[in-house]
């Protein structure tokens, strides 16, 4: 996994520099950033659905935070915040802890039980990944019997996380049957194979189009983005299933445990238009406006649609996108180790719980795509700029995660921070520059309107219910204001 090669070689860079310091020293925010780029490498190579990302993100950030909060002072722990997770192994007040080796060793654990099923390439880069991290901070030359401890508590505190992640619901949610309910209102996965991209190559089947914007290859234009990676998984993989383009998204996603939200729908969301196909109607108007937009939209529109596609397998998807944008801010604004967890693990979390909100919302009312209306309403052959996703419109998820991601960091670092997004340098998208972390979110649920894919309604009831969810994130987690 090339992404994940480099990121621990840049990484072995940073402390490698450092080697010179005290025997036990503060960690790293670069440590903390650079995990956050490598989620977003392995989410990419796994090719998993956006809800499986939120989860695995989910869980592995805990970890992460939690080894560092087992040597810091200023630190407060999750347990007695998140669902069901009452409490965790902790040093007592006269052993020191190294928290980077915990956060390393509590993430090694982690990362080793979600991601059994995965790749040999993936399981690999991420142990090479640790294995450098904790060979370029023991350069400090930290006592054998703090190395020791730091690790066997960091352990703990990871197997205390998996036996926790084990009571989410998840696993009893693999192999669900799921009947998609009929009625002219009612989603139904119509959009033929030919529209869907490389990423979204099944773990049956080795099919790949080109004949999509998102996949096109221009002369002089060559990336990453072309590169077609046969790398097809089992059937039978239940815990990282990659996205099924034939099939309905995790129906059931909306049963899991959340990590903070109380349930998926403790954050009301308004009802949808009625549903109508007479012209003048509401729901006629949403349904003209994407029908419209497709004829004349600029190409600055279409450039924006692409850029926060955030397709699976191309990217990794919209949570590793949320995480690559705030690893590029722990830099840019000098944050410390210690608030750069915070602010990995109130984005990671708050993202987590928007899509377990979003599924309980969309298979609670099942309201069709654009394609699907607009193809039987009102243009026959008319086909979206983005392929249409396998899972029902209302709300937007793009939206509501968007939200809930945007109102952490606007709460947690200020809502007028300025800053510049480069995480699509190497699919061919250069940077975006925002005034603030809502424009960027309200920049990507337009992005869902103007690549065809959602109504209005979607993206306005999906970021206004994404930003409750942040809000209670920031609520509950009590982590604070960063600066």
């Amino acid at each position: 996994m090339p992404y994940l090669r480099t990121s621990v070689l840049a990484a072995a860079a940073v402390f490698g520099s450092m080697a010179c310091q005290a025997p036990t020293r503060p960690a790293n925010p670069q440590m903390v950033a650079e995990w956050m780029r490598a989620y977003y490498g392995l989410i990419r190579a796994e090719r998993l659905t956006p809800p499986v990302a939120s989860r695995v993100l989910g869980y592995a950030a805990v970890a992460l935070y939690e080894g560092l909060a087992a040597g810091s002072t200023t630190l407060p722990t999750t347990a007695g915040r998140l669902n069901g997770l009452d409490s965790l192994p902790r040093a007592t007040a006269a052993e020191r802890i190294d928290g980077t080796l915990a956060a390393l060793a509590a993430e090694r654990v982690v990362l080793d039980s979600l991601l059994v099923e995965a790749l040999p390439t993936t399981r690999a880069s991420i142990a090479n990944l640790v294995d450098s991290l904790e060979r370029a901070h023991l350069a400090a030359k930290i006592p054998q019997e703090v190395q020791a401890r730091s690790r066997e508590l960091g352990s703990r505190i990871g197997f205390a996380i998996v036996a926790w992640s084990h009571g989410d619901g998840f696993d009893s949610t693999r192999g669900l049957a799921f009947v998609p309910p009929k009625g002219p209102s009612m989603w139904l996965n119509d959009s033929p194979s030919a529209i869907y991209t490389s990423q979204t190559v099944t773990g049956a089947s080795d099919f790949v189009a080109f004949n999509n914007p998102t996949s096109e290859l221009k002369p002089g234009a060559a990336s990453d983005r072309a590169l077609i990676l046969n790398r097809l998984k089992p059937g039978d993989n239940t815990s990282l299933p990659v996205m099924d383009p034939s099939g309905a998204t995790e129906p059931y996603w909306g049963q899991l445990r959340p990590f903070v939200l109380s349930r998926f729908d403790e954050c009301p969301i308004a009802e949808p238009p009625a549903f109508s196909t007479q012209p003048g109607s509401a729901f006629h108007r949403e349904a003209m406006e994407v029908y419209e937009e497709s004829k004349r939209g600029t190409p600055e529109r279409q450039q924006t649609a692409l850029y926060w596609a955030d397709n699976p397998g191309e990217t990794g998807t919209p949570v590793g996108h949320w995480l690559a944008i705030g690893s590029q801010l722990v830099g840019q604004l000098g944050l410390t180790a210690d608030d750069a967890a915070r602010l990995l693990v109130a984005s990671a979390v708050a993202q987590a719980d928007a899509f377990i909100a979003t599924w309980g919302y969309k298979y609670q009312y099942n309201l069709l795509r654009p394609r699907t209306y607009i193809r039987r309403v009102i243009d026959a052959a008319w086909e979206p700029l983005v392929p249409t996703p396998p899972f029902p419109a209302y709300p937007s998820g793009h939206s509501t995660q968007s939200g809930a991601a945007s109102k952490v960091l606007g709460a947690l670092l200020g809502d007028s921070v300025a800053f510049v997004d480069s995480t699509g340098l190497n699919i061919g998208h250069p940077p975006r520059a925002y005034r603030s972390f809502d424009q960027a979110a309200d920049e990507a649920g337009w992005s869902r309107i103007y690549g065809g894919i959602h109504f209005h309604s979607d993206k306005v009831e999906g970021k206004r219910t994404g930003q409750c969810i942040g809000d209670r994130i920031v609520a509950r987690l009590g982590l604070g204001r960063l600066r």
